[in-house]
This record gives structure tokens, C-alpha cells and sequence, in this order.
């Protein structure tokens, strides 16, 4: 079952998703400010988003869709190729360490 997330009618859409890939980092988690409230009185209403600007960092940003963009097709496909490759990288460190230790098996 795919979770499912219910969004009030009366609030706009959000424009950026759970684990979006953008210029300023991976959108981690939103949350809104509803009209008529504290919160929008200071902030404005709308949809405000958590991001974390690097996935090797415990840094994190608070932003609002404006203060967000989107990568391009091209950007976002280098991002993803690179972690490919990375973790292909890792794949191929692991295996050499399973076959040197299949190795050192059959000769002990």
C-alpha cells in the first residue's frame, strides 16, 4: 500500500515534493502556514519546506517556494549519474573484498 498524504481543499498544492532534488539542497520535509494565524501574520501563507543542502552534512534550511528552484533535466541527470557511478564504485570495492576473502578461504 502506497502511503498517502491528505491535503486540505482550502490549501494550495505544494510545489515541490518529499526528496525533490533542487538547486538549494533536497526538499526533506513542508509543512504550511494556514491564513488567519500567527504564523502567517509574521511569514506569509503557504508552504514552507526543509531541505538539506548536502546529504554528507547535518546542516539544514528552512525555505518558501519562492526562495526554491528547480534543477534543469540536465542538472538533475549529472546529480543522479554521479551517484551511479559512486555507489557502481562501491560495488566493485565490495566485490573485491568478497572474492579476496573466497580467495583466502580456499587456501586456508
Amino acid at each position: 500500500m502506497q502511503p498517502t498524504i491528505s491535503i486540505p481543499q482550502h490549501w494550495g498544492y505544494p510545489r515541490f515534493a518529499f526528496d525533490q532534488r533542487t538547486e538549494q539542497g533536497t526538499i526533506l520535509g513542508l509543512y504550511y502556514y494556514p491564513s488567519g494565524t500567527e504564523l502567517t501574520e509574521q511569514f506569509d501563507e503557504g508552504w514552507r519546506y526543509v531541505l538539506m543542502p548536502n546529504k554528507n552534512s547535518d546542516e539544514i534550511s528552512y525555505l518558501q517556494e519562492n526562495q526554491i528552484q528547480p534543477l534543469s533535466p540536465q542538472e538533475l541527470f549529472t546529480q543522479i549519474r554521479a551517484e551511479i557511478e559512486f555507489y557502481q564504485q562501491q560495488i566493485n570495492n565490495l566485490n573485491r573484498h568478497l572474492d579476496a576473502m573466497a580467495g583466502g578461504t580456499n587456501n586456508g
